[in-house]
């Protein structure tokens, strides 16, 4: 008897890519390719954007609560000091005090000289205020912020407007004007 030796099985080779099967192959690499081109091409524009700009995600285009879209306006434009000034003046009688706030007006503020200009009804409470004005700053920069105020110019009672009757036509001489 003869004893046949059990023999492997050769591996079939794999049949060549004919033409459909080596465009496939192509067709499914190159659109990787395009995706992967396309992919980095969209994170250089998002990243020239500053972020997405569309789809279901948040980005800047998104609305937003007023209170909000007002302090990021006054953080961008640096308005940060004026602001604040402008809530000292609308809280004025809290911090000067009822009695003197009755008869003391904030009117401006100087952002570049940093001063208060107030306006009295009379001299007497204008004095008293130039008296209080030190203080005065000191509370300022607490609430503002050190160096917000650097001074209170102090203004008394202002005349009436000057009026020009029909007598009196504007650039005339008077009584009172002076001659060149």
């Amino acid at each position: 008897m003869t004893t046949e030796e059990p023999t492997e099985p050769t591996p079939k080779k794999a049949p060549e890519p004919s033409g459909v099967d080596l465009a496939r192959v192509a067709l499914r690499a190159a659109k990787e390719q395009a995706r992967a081109r396309g992919d980095a091409a969209q994170q250089k524009k998002q990243a020239r954007r500053g972020g997405l700009r569309s789809g279901a995600r948040a980005d800047g285009r998104d609305p937003m609560a007023f209170g909000a879209a007002i302090n990021r306006l006054i953080t961008e434009r640096g308005w940060e000091t004026p602001a604040a000034v402008g809530g000292v003046m609308g809280r004025w009688p809290q911090i000067v005090g009822e009695d003197l706030a009755k008869h003391c007006v904030p009117e401006k503020y100087d952002e570049e000289e940093r001063v208060l200009v107030v306006r009295c009804d009379s001299t007497a409470w204008a004095t008293n205020l130039r008296l209080l004005a030190p203080q005065l700053v000191a509370r300022l920069n607490e609430d503002l912020g050190h160096g917000a105020v650097k001074l209170i110019k102090v203004n008394g009672p202002g005349g009436p407007p000057r009026r020009y009757g029909p007598l009196r036509a504007p650039g005339s001489t008077g009584p009172g004007d002076t001659y060149g």
